[in-house]
């Protein structure tokens, strides 16, 4: 039995070896064009998140009531219970009134609910109740949608076409169907309105966030206007497929070159792309979460997670480019073991500035460069360009020995993140937009790690991943950075202490240990509230 040669397009990207149609980049037509329109797209945010006069009266009236009527039952029934309760009520009460608001505030509470770490932990956990509770569009709503898009009659396009979607977002549905010449197809349909109710929706939220500014505990921290540009950068390029469609296309060119033939990125058609229409290959495989069937299978679970972490770094920091999404229902395994990628309406691109900015603090934080991480933290935006990096390092306390949180008792430890939240409070410090999805995306490994793979070894695995991106990309980061080929030693005392660990005799420790770390400190955190 012979084995037929790879596909055309595989050298360039990574796809499975054969596919349903050869995708040749210079004969897409839905691609022409694609750098002004991803350019006017930023260009329009500025415009949407300014604090105009008066945004659209009648969604504003809608809001406000849906809110203020959230917040006043907070008021009169959470709120006296104080602490973790309180909170936890007025997340249940936001989380409520985004989903009677709709698929923009939805969109919104999903994105919190993977910000773990960066939210507070009563507003993630509700707001995850959002993500499956978006009602599908009407058949004869798609049909239409479809129709307009590719210009002809669905049956001239489409074998068969399910009317139940697989799956319904914020943004759009997505429904399996058969192409006329055969092919099985995932076909993402966009919201019809969802353009214009996105646009009204951000003008009434930038409106109202500065209004929330330390009234509210779940908003103190995430700087609600900081938060709505965020927002207002990562929805806007979401509503053109093309430019989705553009991004699977080049991340899946920049694994091919970086070797990261653990990843697969479905192919999308090279014709039957619109701004509100994607058609792309069907692929099939195990949920991310599904141990038990992949174990099943044969699937080596630890290294799944090695491909993961190892292909998100590199890409980063080579390329500036990654997935800005992770999370269950953008992920899949296939039979080989390999990770497939989904839904790429949120896909960061660095800046050359800022990838060389995102480097130094991938690296410095490797090497134990206090100095140096505080630099690169603040030139990619988290920080006031006029910043004096030796006074943050006073105010955080980083010229002092390290401590481990779990010897702390609960005054102490709430005491010093009440002292670091006000030092970067008073610094000006704010979240951009790559190191927020960096971090989610760390998130999502965090638990992925947990169900996959919890006894790997974390120090270890850290510290192989940064000596194996300096042997493969050490003289071209020199280079960029200015340094000597041979500067750079992973300092693991910097890579234990980044875990909490200033125990010199431990060598290694794995995510179960970490979890229990972790579960010390909120044990001891909640004691204390």
């Amino acid at each position: 039995m012979t084995t037929a040669p790879p596909a055309p397009d595989v050298e360039r990207y990574t796809f499975t070896e054969q596919g349903p149609w050869t995708v040749d980049r210079d004969r897409l037509a839905w691609a022409d064009g694609l750098p002004v329109l991803r350019l006017t797209v930023q260009r329009q945010v500025p415009a949407l998140t300014s604090r105009r006069r008066l945004p659209p009266p009648g969604r504003l009236a809608v809001v406000s009531w849906r809110l203020g009527t959230a917040l006043a039952a907070w008021a009169a029934r959470d709120r006296r219970a104080g602490g973790s309760r309180s909170r936890a009520g007025l997340s249940r009460r936001l989380r409520l009134a985004a989903e009677h608001l709709g698929p923009t505030y939805i969109k919104l509470g999903q994105i919190i609910s993977s910000g773990e770490g960066l939210f507070p932990p009563e507003l993630v956990e509700e707001f995850r109740k959002c993500r499956d509770q978006v009602r599908a569009e009407p058949w004869d709503v798609v049909r239409r949608v479809v129709e307009e898009d590719l210009g002809r009659p669905l049956d001239e396009v489409f074998e068969s076409f399910e009317r139940t979607p697989l799956a319904a977002a914020s943004i759009a549905q997505v429904h399996v169907a058969r192409l006329r010449t055969g092919e099985d197809v995932v076909v993402k349909v966009q919201r019809p309105t969802i353009r214009q109710q996105v646009q009204s929706d951000l003008k009434v939220m930038s409106w109202l966030a500065p209004f929330l500014i330390g009234r509210i505990p779940v908003a103190a921290l995430a700087n609600p206007p900081a938060l709505v540009e965020l927002f207002a950068e990562t929805i806007t390029e979401e509503l053109d497929f093309r430019l989705e469609a553009e991004n699977m296309l080049d991340v899946a060119e920049v694994f091919a070159l970086l070797g990261q033939r653990g990843f697969v990125i479905a192919r999308p058609h090279p014709e039957l792309v619109t701004r509100r229409v994607l058609v792309m290959q069907r692929l099939n495989g195990y949920a991310f979460e599904d141990l038990e069937s992949m174990q099943a299978a044969g699937i080596d679970t630890h290294e799944v997670i090695r491909t993961g972490m190892t292909g998100f770094t590199e890409g980063c920091i080579v390329h500036g480019l990654f997935h800005g999404d992770l999370h269950g229902g953008n992920l899949m395994v296939l039979d080989d073991g390999r990770i497939a990628l989904l839904d790429f309406g949120i896909t960061a691109r660095m800046t050359p500035l800022q990838r060389s900015a995102f480097l130094r603090l991938m690296l410095c934080g490797a090497m134990g460069d206090i100095p140096g991480q505080i630099g690169a933290f603040r030139d990619l935006g988290a920080l006031p360009a006029d910043t004096d990096i030796d006074e943050v390092i006073r105010e955080l306390g980083l010229d002092q020995a390290p401590v481990d949180p779990t010897t702390l008792d609960q005054d102490e430890l709430l005491g010093e993140i009440q002292r670091i939240i006000k030092a970067l409070m008073g610094m000006g410090a704010r979240l951009p937009k790559i190191l927020m999805l960096y971090v989610k995306n760390l998130v999502f490994l965090d638990g992925a790690i947990a169900t996959l793979a919890p006894d790997l070894d974390l120090l270890g695995e850290v510290a192989s991943l940064s000596t194996g991106l300096m042997m493969t990309h050490g003289d071209k980061f020199a280079a960029e950075l200015g340094m000597a080929p041979g500067e750079f030693t992973v300092d693991t005392a910097a890579i234990k202490a980044s875990f909490g660990i200033v125990d010199d005799s431990v060598d290694k420790v794995t995510y179960r240990e970490l979890r229990e770390r972790r579960d010390t400190i909120r044990r001891r955190m909640e004691h204390r509230r």
